[in-house]
């Protein structure tokens, strides 16, 4: 190729660079290929497997005689404890894995008997299927990424002996494309890189797929290590590549750490198949190798699988910084995936680029707590999760969506900040409050879809330098009147007689990875403030670095009449030991403002009460979904809760002035007089027959009752069982998408019963298109009360005989239809009158009742809600008055048969555990427990104060850091790295202005350097002219001499 046309090619390069640079950043697009992620979850029976946790870490030999001597004792001698060949197999361990024979019962009980052994819990598996699709190929529905979940294994079991549906079993839905330059340069890591910080000396574990030796994006990867036995380290998959580039890449597609030293588990197989007892052997090999970061982009429902939480709250305990991704379930609220939900764990949400909360993206509130208290606040922080660039297998990028990404952007950029400041101002509390106090608030979201708000890279590292140990309040306030960040709290008022509101406060301890709460003080703000009671409840121990506060707050008899808004605010006194700085007991007092909305007590006829104290959910039980199409997902782990999966039907009586109160303690504990209706949504658990006489008292009074119940037929329930060889079990649901028994028992004091078939189909009613999804029926209904009947499908018989349905988007259903009673309203005293006319005089003194017989018409994310329903049916359970809708759908007879159609009563299924996990029965089965005690926590006592009126806001936010105000590193112990990485440039703020002024300034800066090259260029070419003919001319004739 001759000079000339090199020189040409360059400048055409050249100039095409520049003109795309100076084009508006916002029309730029991807050039790496971009996937969405598909998952497909299924499972494979283990052996009869269990894992046994010691009581401390011992080799292997004294481990074994431990098991020895335990069930020695017992004489069990069939058993096997299975080898694990790995990395940490040299090494103390705190577990061991037990494969039995017979007597496993017996076996399991000894152990847990041996004063070494802490607990015996199952042996789980994860079996996974990933399928990166092109989103262009999708077709119209687009494409879902449904994220790494790590369920029980019995929690899947459904999935290998049932089909699933043609898609996969998931919805579809369309990702953002629009991928505006490297992830790296949109939150600024190329200023750091500037400065010499790049992660250098920093070491950072990624739980995936593995990774190859030689991939030419990574430069230090210190170890890779294989935990599934398969005897290889290579990433077959993609995933773990992909999370690994985001944290470190070199090349191409640029992660944020290109510096830190990669540690590579290798968690998952070829299969994807993984299992508890892997990760701990992994957890406690990232301990001995004091890894400072530690990536976990899986996740799942299951919060009480006990061994993995008991060791990620270990890997806390010994500093190492946990990020994990919040799971992709949105976006359903009371989503939350493990451990991200957890108090010392980081969990990362997902937005675009628009800075808009994805969809996919769970969330909160955790639901460990309910029902007796309130969830906390998730996720901590959110950042960019959708279209990100990242390492491809083959070695280019591609892009990806999802929580399991955002997740290793907050990972990597963690490891960039702790290679730029001093060590000792490292720990999980002090990254968090890092990160979660500089965060950005998005306008719009809730606390519990964004967190503290968008992860700011440049203000963190400029507060962990300056970093003193320090204590936080998670949220920092408590302003029950800001809409719409501090939803669920503003949209209802506080009154007189309500149930306590509860907020569940995080407390983010920076003084020791241990502390406790000394000392909880309340002053209220004169003059308004004292009417305000607030009780308390905390944690003991604050560890490791974190616990919770929960505040109650109520008003007082002073101020049933009051109308406006209270403040004050709670002193909390902490105490810790200093391990850091001066290895001395430090107390350190935060003050948590609180701001309240206070209004006269509203009627009776507007006060609703929600049952919570009867719902149960897994993790715990098997309780399965009330839609049994829900194949891809068949847990019922969203909490039943009216900020959870039931958000939308509480937005919708809101709006319409109803006031909702949640009910967390048996009904004895409740005076119903207050309230206008009771509604019964969906209950697992049974009744005490102290509840049942209290509630016949009150309907008696006044109160009407509203029940949308569900699906139950015992032999439905064998159906859907599987086996379990972890504990040589048959696994049935402790009840149905309901228990109807419990129900029946309840409204067989009104003469009414629900049945035990199964039914399902669209339909019509009143003129709005419904679909009953695996819902119960009306068995029998006192002949005086208002029926309404929809024609469905048998579905408990199509799934018994094996038969298929069609979907629900096929409005002619499957199967033959029969007229199936779901509706009826009844007037509860025994006199027959007509109760549809429009008079609400001389209305009986007792309440009514409405009974429906699905419930999951009313959760979110239903494809046709029956809000309007629930509201037509509080319009006749509170005055008395049959909607137009209702009365012309209604199929009144006063001559029929009191079993309405054929059907039996359901019966409670044989052999059930439903008594494990009831907050009504006995742990034995032999009955119900005795009714607990109405207890109510302590009113603190009020240390009023004069305080001025506090802003808009009652916590002053964190101030942007600009960028131009940050230096390098100059603190003892942290080096600059030997070179500085740079990107593709620092994002475009969003102050076009001032952008504008940078653009021009750079596109001059970048013309003149291309005219300096041209005139170089010239000059070389000149020369090369010149000279050239005197240098052919003396090798000419040297050649000729």
């Amino acid at each position: 190729m001759s000079l000339t046309r090199f020189v040409c090619l360059i400048l055409i390069g050249y100039s095409n660079y520049v003109f795309v640079f100076s084009l508006d950043n916002d029309t730029k697009c991807n050039a790496t290929s971009t996937a969405g992620v598909q998952y497909e979850f299924t499972t494979d029976i283990v052996n009869s497997e269990h894992i046994i946790t010691f009581r401390g870490y011992y080799f292997k030999y004294t481990r074994e005689n431990y098991v020895k001597s335990a069930l020695k004792n017992a004489g069990i001698s069939n058993w096997t404890i299975l080898q694990r060949n790995n990395a940490a197999k040299e090494y103390p361990s705190d577990f061991d894995v037990i494969a039995f024979g017979d007597d496993m019962k017996d076996g399991i009980e000894a152990l847990r008997d041996h004063p070494a052994v802490r607990r015996v819990t199952a042996q789980r598996q994860v079996l996974r299927t990933i399928k990166f699709v092109k989103e262009d190929d999708c077709g119209p529905a687009g494409c879902l990424y449904s994220g790494w979940r790590n369920h029980k294994r019995r929690s899947r079991a459904l999935h290998s002996l049932r089909k699933l549906r043609e898609n996969d079993g998931y919805s579809s839905r369309k990702l953002l494309r629009t991928v505006p330059r490297q992830i790296t340069s949109v939150l600024k890591a190329d200023l750091l890189w500037s400065l010499g910080v790049t992660g250098e000396g920093i070491k950072v574990a990624v739980f995936d797929t593995g990774l190859s030796r030689h991939h030419p994006h990574f430069g230090r990867v210190r170890e890779r290590t294989d935990w599934t036995g398969e005897n290889t380290l290579d990433d077959a998959l993609g995933h773990g590549t992909f999370v690994a580039g985001v944290i470190a890449s070199r090349a191409d597609c640029l992660g944020f750490a290109p510096d830190a030293d990669l540690h590579i588990f290798r968690v998952f197989t070829d299969n994807q198949v993984s299992y508890t007892s892997w990760f701990l052997d992994a957890f406690n090999y990232a301990i001995l190798k004091k890894i400072d970061v530690l990536n976990l982009s899986i996740g799942g429902p299951d919060f009480m699988d006990h061994p993995f939480v008991d060791k990620v709250w270990e890997l806390s305990a010994n500093k190492v910084i946990m990020v994990s991704a919040i799971g992709n379930d949105g976006p359903l609220y009371g989503t939350l995936n493990n451990p991200a939900d957890q108090m010392d764990v980081i969990g990362v949400g997902g937005i675009g680029f628009d800075d808009r909360i994805a969809k996919f993206s769970s969330r909160g509130m955790t639901t460990w707590e309910l029902p007796d208290g309130y969830g906390r606040m998730k996720p901590d922080i959110v950042t960019y999760g959708s279209g990100v660039r990242g390492s491809s297998v083959n070695g280019g990028c591609k892009s990806l969506s999802g929580t399991s990404v955002a997740s290793p952007v907050v990972a990597g950029a963690i490891a960039l900040l702790a290679s730029g400041v001093p060590r000792q101002n490292l720990s999980p509390a002090s990254v968090k409050q890092a990160l979660c106090i500089t965060a950005r608030r998005l306008p719009g979201p809730n606390m519990f879809e964004q967190g503290h708000g968008k992860l700011d890279l440049i203000s963190a590292y400029q507060f962990l330098r300056e970093y003193e140990p320090q204590a936080s309040l998670s949220p920092p306030y408590i302003d029950l009147t800001e809409c719409q960040y501090m939803w669920p709290y503003c949209t209802q008022p506080l009154y007189y007689s309500a149930q306590p509101t509860i907020a569940n406060v995080t407390v983010i301890n920076g003084l020791g990875v241990a502390g406790k709460v000394t000392k909880v003080g309340w002053h209220p703000h004169l003059p308004h403030g004292v009417i305000l009671s607030v009780s308390v409840d905390f944690i003991d121990i604050l560890w490791p670095w974190s616990g919770w506060l929960a505040i109650s707050f109520s008003v007082l008899e002073s101020g049933a009449n009051f109308d406006g808004v209270v403040e004050g605010h709670v002193n909390i006194t902490i105490e810790s030991f200093d391990v850091v700085y001066d290895f001395v007991m430090k107390n350190t007092t935060l003050m948590l403002p609180i701001r309240a909305r206070v209004i006269p007590v509203p009627v009776r006829g507007r006060r609703l009460l929600w049952d919570q104290f009867h719902s149960l959910r897994y993790p715990g039980g098997y309780f399965p979904r009330d839609d049994l199409r829900a194949k891809h997902d068949p847990l019922d782990w969203h909490a039943d809760h009216v900020h959870t999966n039931f958000r939308d039907m509480y937005r919708r009586l809101r709006e319409h002035g109803f006031y909702l109160e949640v009910m967390g303690s048996p009904l004895t504990c409740i005076d119903t007089s207050l309230y206008g209706a009771l509604l019964l949504v969906d209950p697992e658990d049974e009744y005490f027959p102290e509840e049942m006489a209290a509630l016949k008292k009150a309907v008696d009074s006044g109160l009407s009752l509203i029940v949308f119940a569900d699906w139950y037929n015992a032999s439905l329930l064998r159906h859907v069982k599987f086996y379990d060889e972890n504990t040589r079990q048959w696994w049935i649901p402790e009840t149905g998408g309901a228990n109807v028994p419990a129900l029946n028992d309840l409204l067989g004091m009104f003469q009414v019963a629900l049945g035990d078939r199964v039914f399902e189909g669209a339909y019509k009613l009143a003129g709005h298109p419904m679909y009953y999804a695996s819902g119960t029926h009306i068995h029998s209904f006192p002949e005086h009360g208002v029926l309404v009947k929809a024609k469905l499908s048998d579905q408990g018989q199509q799934i018994m005989s094996g038969e298929k349905a069609n979907g629900a988007g096929d409005s002619s259903g499957g199967g033959k239809k029969i007229d199936v009673p779901i509706l009826g309203l009844l007037q509860t005293e025994s006199e027959s009158r007509d109760y549809t006319n429009d008079t609400n005089t001389k209305l009986p003194k007792a309440g009514r009742l409405v009974v429906y017989g699905d419930s999951s018409c009313l959760e979110g994310g239903a494809a046709r809600p029956c809000h309007w329903l629930l509201l037509a049916a509080l319009q006749y359970a509170l005055v008395g008055h049959v909607p137009t809708s209702l009365r012309e759908a209604a199929a009144t007879s006063h001559h029929r048969d009191v079993q309405i159609i054929p059907s039996e009563l359901p019966k409670r299924a044989e052999g059930g555990r439903l008594h494990a996990y009831s907050r009504v029965l006995s742990p034995d089965g032999s009955g119900p427990r005795p009714v607990p005690d109405c207890v109510s926590l302590p009113l603190m006592d009020p240390q009023p104060v004069h305080a001025p009126p506090s802003s808009r806001t009652l916590a002053p936010r964190h101030q942007p850091t600009d960028p131009k105000s940050i230096g390098a590193p100059d603190m003892e112990g942290t080096e600059a790295a030997p070179r500085a990485w740079r990107g593709a440039g620092a994002a475009p703020s969003r102050s076009h202005a001032d952008d504008i002024d940078d653009v021009h300034s750079i596109f001059a800066g970048r013309m003149l350097t291309l005219c300096s090259i041209i005139v170089i260029i010239y000059c070389l070419h000149a020369f090369w002219k010149r000279c050239g003919r005197k240098i052919r001319r003396r090798k000419l004739i040297s050649l000729a001499t």
